[in-house]
């Protein structure tokens, strides 16, 4: 039953008379998002009745809580995999949790006895969030002429430029974060909420760029969301815009 913290009082009913008889060989799963609807139900149930239990299941906002609960699901399963094969599949699906598992459990399927990069390309190669961060990485990097095309590529295979412009923001929110920090990988992981290779990836991200440059960068970023939200004509002139002035690494 879902959507419980969202029932009428019928409902709330029924299933605490139900917990007072349950059917034998049957199990109920009820989820409850939170608030204070339904709040007798779950006492009754955290209480034991009816052989109720409760499992909490806190909510994943972090990238790096995303990436360790990926990697304790090949480890629990007893599957090698490589961290790029955990970095790709964790932004593939970085926003629905139930679609991450399924993609794990999907890779665990393969037959590989290492699931790598190339794994992942077999199934979700054509994943917006994985195609947007691509185009990033490409920017980033000031290769302008590759992320122009892979953007475009992806558009041309059902890309929407929203996602596409939150992987832009995501990575260089990292890189600010990072820039003129001190410390090592884990310390400051563990300071902003990443894992340490996201640290160690903005490091190598940040070669090149200045101060002002990320900046610059942020500040397009808001217009271009704005823009591709609606707010301007040309959604696609927005993203070629922003692709240009980041591969400019903000100088342009």
């Amino acid at each position: 039953m879902d959507a419980v913290e969202k029932c009428n009082d019928a409902f709330l009913a029924d299933m605490l008379d139900y917990l007072n008889a349950p059917a034998d060989g049957t199990v109920v799963t009820l989820r409850h998002a939170g608030g204070v609807r339904g709040k007798k139900l779950l006492d009754a149930i955290r209480a034991g009745t009816g052989g109720g239990i409760e499992v909490v299941c806190a909510e994943l906002k972090k990238d790096a809580e995303k990436y360790d609960f990926a990697q304790a699901e090949f480890a629990s399963a007893g599957r090698k995999v490589t961290p790029g094969a955990l970095r790709a599949i964790t932004s593939a699906f970085s926003d629905d949790l139930a679609e991450l598992a399924a993609a794990c459990q999907q890779l665990l399927s393969d037959s590989a006895e290492q699931i790598t990069e190339a794994t992942v390309d077999k199934y979700y190669g054509g994943r917006v969030e994985t195609n947007a961060f691509q185009v990033a990485d490409a920017a980033i990097a000031g290769r302008h002429g590759e992320a122009l095309v892979t953007m475009r590529h992806a558009l041309a295979s059902g890309a929407d430029p929203v996602p596409m412009v939150a992987a832009f923001a995501s990575k260089i929110r990292t890189m600010a974060k990072i820039s003129g920090a001190q410390g090592g990988s884990g310390q400051l992981a563990q300071q902003f909420g990443l894992a340490p290779w996201q640290v160690d990836r903005a490091r190598r991200d940040l070669q090149g760029w200045t101060e002002d440059g990320l900046g610059r960068c942020i500040e397009l970023l808001a217009e271009t969301d704005a823009d591709v939200k609606g707010g301007g004509r040309d959604p696609v002139f927005a993203l070629e815009r922003m692709i240009r002035v980041v591969s400019a690494r903000g100088r342009d």
